[in-house]
This record gives structure tokens, C-alpha cells and sequence, in this order.
């Protein structure tokens, strides 16, 4: 039987189509759901990106693909014009772009939305299509879990593509540690499996690789027994006083924690005129009992709220998507931290808080403002649980604490994009320029410090931070698989 893509590459090529538009020609040739401008889905899709920026780049059609074989007749077509397009799955990363793509097709996910679980092994296959909460919810009531992110709202392929930072990678690993397969559509159109016995390389480079080498179709994971779990948000009114609790105490859980169990994301968030002033506490426990003094150092501040019970981790995924602030220009960057010394957690945690305040003083007139700093544990740990796994290209040692920053803005006027594109320029710039002074001078270790993908602002270069011999091995993967430059030229994102 003839394939797909070789019926519609046959068919492009005695038509005389191959110069016309990839909308046109899947409309004329094929039975892949295409939409255009006006169609309701088109519309609907279209809105559907955490950031307005993104909403603003208008694709000239969206496709919705709903297996494989439709992916690769998709790419196939691809193949013989010159468009540059996008793929979408959740649309949470907010560069522009990166998953949306100006007066190209969109390639869109949503219709490969399986999960079909093995109720025996824990091994599922997962659709890109699918987001954490609803991963979660099709999973709820089977007795085992995913290890996603913490928004409901975040799509799996970025996710998983991006590492994927996760409330329980002390246990398991980055979200990509436990992806023992991917279906994968090649930049030729074939569909290739990744696995560690079948094209081991890609299945290295795919773990922290981002869109680089295909368009993955499926991921199977394993995932991993659970039952109830704690968790919730603890909120303070900040006070230069919880400041400086706050920031010893995500200083200390970095390095003290030994239940792998437990985690937290300590998060600074400022508004118009300072009439949000606030730190949000993400806590997590797996499991319904948390031992007394888990999060002691963190409870003892004094909470004004505290929402935290024992739940699902479908409903702790369904209760988390109020942190996505709706109809706003988002701008998200990222930087790695060494875990300071007890002695210089002051010095170095607040000086890195003192630069996000003052930088962050000078956005408060700007509409819709929000601004926030959120602090994650790196612990060892992480490390090591994702290097019993598989390979990455993160490529984490196990000898250092770090600290995850994630620094986000977001606001209403989308022609203010540049003008506060230069200020998260200066606030993650400001902090790597503190720590490599910190590093010279000896107060913080001078240690690899690679930043996180799923956070990455479009102005960082990913792929240079991280090991030299990672970002060569990325770039050689990303050639054999694509020979002609498919991928690395006509759509967004970093590039080894």
C-alpha cells in the first residue's frame, strides 16, 4: 500500500503544485483538517497562547493532524516550498515564534490527545496534544502519575521537549527522564522511533533538545504509582523581613531536604503601584502525611492564606491554571544559580532580591503589570535521580546544589514588547553578572551552570550554556536528521 505522504508528494508533483501554499495544497489533495482566518476552530486556537504577542502572529492557516501519517504528509508538503511554520501544543511558551508563526501554517497538536495506559507496567502512550491537567485528569483514578510541571495549562510536547521541571523530579528525574520512546516525524517525512536501542542519539537529543529534530507525535512514558498527595499555596505579605526569611529558608530546603517527596517554588510578585506586593508559596508533598518538619521554615514565616490539603494530583493540576494572567503580553526568562554557603545566603539571595526589586520599581507604572521572581531548588538530587534514567543534553552533575530562577513579566500593551524585552534583558542579565563577580571572587563555586529551556527568554543563547561537548553533540544529531536544514531555518527556537 502506498503511504500518505508519498501519495500526496506524487500527487504535488504531477499537479504542478509544488510552489503553491501548504494551506492549499492539503485542502486540494488530502483529508487533513485545515482551517483558515475565520473558521471557529481557527479562531479558537489562534487565542490560545499564554502570551497576546503570540496571539498577534497570524498563521495563514492552522492544521490539525490527528495521527502520525498526517504529520508527515503535512511535512512532506512542507518539503517542496519555502514557508516557514510553527508547531503548537500548548502554547505556553510565550517567544514569539516559537510555537506560533506569522502568515505560515501552524501545525497543531490538539487532535493527538491520546492516553492509553498500561494499567500493569505504568508505561503510557501520550499524545502532544495533551496538557498536565488533562494528562492528569485521564489518569485519575488509575493508581499512577506523570512527571509533569506544575501549571494544569502547559502543554506536554514543549514540557517534555524543554527537560521539564517537575514537583517531583527529586524523585525521577527531569519530565524527559522518564520518556522511554518517542514517535518522531523526521524532517523527510518518515517516521522514526527514538528509544535507547533505536536511534540512541536522537533519543539523547530529544531530552532538553527542544523542536530541533522533528515533530513528535508520541511519548511514552513511565509513569509511576500515587495516591493522594498535599499540596497547595501558602501566601505572605512581604515585608523586607519575609524577605529575608523567606530567602534563607528556599536557601536551606536546597540543601537540607532529604525527602525526596517534598518541594517547594518560593515566588516574589509585584503589580501596579505596588498594590500586589506579595510572596506565593507553591508547596508539595506525595503523599497525604508530611513529616512535622518538612516545611517548617517556611510555615513559621507567618502565611497570611494558606490553601494547602490533601487532594489528587488531578485536582492540584485542574487548581492551578489562576497563575496565568489572561489577555497579557508574557515575557518569561531564566537563570541557574549555585546554591550559596550559609554564611554568604544573605549577601548572595539578597542582593540577587535587592536587583529584582529595583529593577522591577521601574515597571510599575506600566499597564497590567506583573512581575514576579520565583526561586526553585536545584538540590543534587535532581541530578542524580535524572541520570539513573537516561541521558540528556542538561547533563546536570550531582555535586552542587542550584537554585532555578524564573523571571516573569507580563503586561497589557503589546507595543511595549521591546521596551520591556530590554528590562528582563536587564534583571536576568543583572543576576548572571552578580554571580560570575560572586565566582571570581570566590563567595559562590565556580560550577556548570546550565540554563532551563522551558524558561529560556528568546535573547539567551541556550545551546551555549550548555557543556561545550553537548551542544556539539546536539548540532551533529540535528544534521544527521536533517541534512538540508529543514527544521533549523524555518521555524523559531534555540539552535544548536
Amino acid at each position: 500500500m502506498i503511504s500518505t505522504w508519498r501519495l500526496i508528494a506524487s500527487t504535488i508533483v504531477l499537479s504542478g503544485l509544488a510552489l503553491a501554499d501548504t494551506c492549499s495544497i492539503l485542502k486540494e489533495i488530502s483529508n487533513i483538517e485545515v482551517t483558515d482566518p475565520l473558521d471557529l476552530s481557527y479562531l479558537s486556537e489562534q487565542s490560545d497562547y499564554w502570551s497576546t504577542s503570540c496571539s498577534a502572529l497570524k498563521p495563514s492557516c492552522i492544521i490539525f493532524p490527528k495521527d502520525a501519517d498526517e504529520v508527515s504528509a503535512i511535512v512532506k508538503v512542507l518539503n517542496n516550498n519555502t514557508e516557514n511554520f510553527a508547531i503548537k501544543s500548548g502554547g505556553h511558551n510565550p517567544n514569539n515564534g516559537w510555537s506560533s508563526v506569522q502568515g505560515g501554517p501552524l501545525i497543531s497538536t490538539q487532535n493527538m490527545k491520546q492516553v492509553i495506559l498500561d494499567s500493569e507496567t505504568g508505561v503510557a502512550r501520550v499524545g502532544p496534544g495533551q496538557r498536565l491537567d488533562s494528562i492528569s485528569a485521564a489518569l485519575q483514578g488509575t493508581g499512577w502519575t506523570f512527571v509533569g510541571g506544575r501549571i494544569g495549562n502547559t502543554g506536554v510536547g514543549g514540557l517534555v521537549l524543554g527537560g521539564g521541571l517537575s514537583y517531583m523530579s527529586a524523585q525521577y528525574g527531569w519530565a524527559a527522564s522518564s520518556v522511554l520512546e518517542y514517535e518522531i516525524v523526521l524532517a523527510n517525512g518518515t517516521i522514526a522511533t527514538a528509544s535507547a536501542t533505536q536511534n540512541a542519539d536522537l533519543f539523547k537529543a530529544l531530552k532538553g533538545g527542544g523542536n530541533n529534530f522533528g515533530i513528535v507525535t508520541t511519548y511514552v512514558l513511565q509513569t509511576y504509582r500515587q495516591g493522594n498527595i498535599f499540596g497547595g499555596n501558602l501566601v505572605f505579605l512581604r515585608t523586607p523581613d519575609t524577605d529575608a526569611k523567606l530567602l534563607k529558608a528556599v536557601r536551606d530546603f536546597t540543601e537540607y531536604n532529604e525527602d525526596d517527596k517534598a518541594a517547594v517554588i518560593v515566588t516574589a510578585e509585584r503589580g501596579n503601584i505596588d498594590l500586589i506586593d506579595t510572596w506565593i508559596l507553591f508547596l508539595f508533598y506525595d503523599g497525604e502525611v508530611v513529616p512535622e518538619a518538612t516545611f517548617k521554615n517556611f510555615t513559621d514565616v507567618g502565611p497570611l492564606l494558606d490553601t494547602t490539603k490533601v487532594q489528587t494530583y488531578a485536582d492540584l493540576m485542574a487548581g492551578s491554571n489562576w497563575v496565568i494572567v489572561k489577555g497579557s503580553v508574557v515575557q518569561i526568562g531564566t537563570e541557574t544559580i549555585p546554591m550559596p554557603s550559609a554564611e554568604d545566603s544573605e549577601k548572595v539571595m539578597g542582593g540577587i532580591h535587592d536587583h529584582w526589586r529595583n529593577i522591577t520599581d521601574t515597571t510599575l507604572l506600566e499597564l497590567g503589570i506583573v512581575a514576579s521572581i520565583a526561586y526553585q531548588p536545584f538540590p543534587k538530587r535532581i541530578a542524580e535521580a535524572a541520570k539513573e534514567r537516561s541521558p540528556d543534553l542538561i547533563d546536570a552533575d550531582d555535586s552542587a546544589n542550584r537554585l532555578i530562577l524564573e523571571l516573569n513579566y507580563s503586561f497589557v500593551p503589546q507595543s511595549d514588547y521591546d521596551k520591556m524585552d530590554q528590562t528582563l534583558q536587564q534583571t536576568y542579565g543583572g543576576i548572571r553578572d552578580r554571580v560570575l563577580g560572586w565566582q571570581q571572587d570566590g563567595t559562590l563555586p565556580d560550577i556548570y551552570l546550565p540554563i532551563f529551556m522551558n524558561y529560556g527568554f528568546h535573547q539567551q543563547d541556550y545551546f551555549a550554556r550548555l557543556r561545550p561537548e553537548n551542544r556539539a553533540f546536539a548540532h551533529s544529531v540535528s544534521e544527521s536528521v536533517d541534512p538540508t536544514g529543514f527544521f533549523r531555518t524555518r521555524i523559531g527556537g534555540w539552535k544548536p
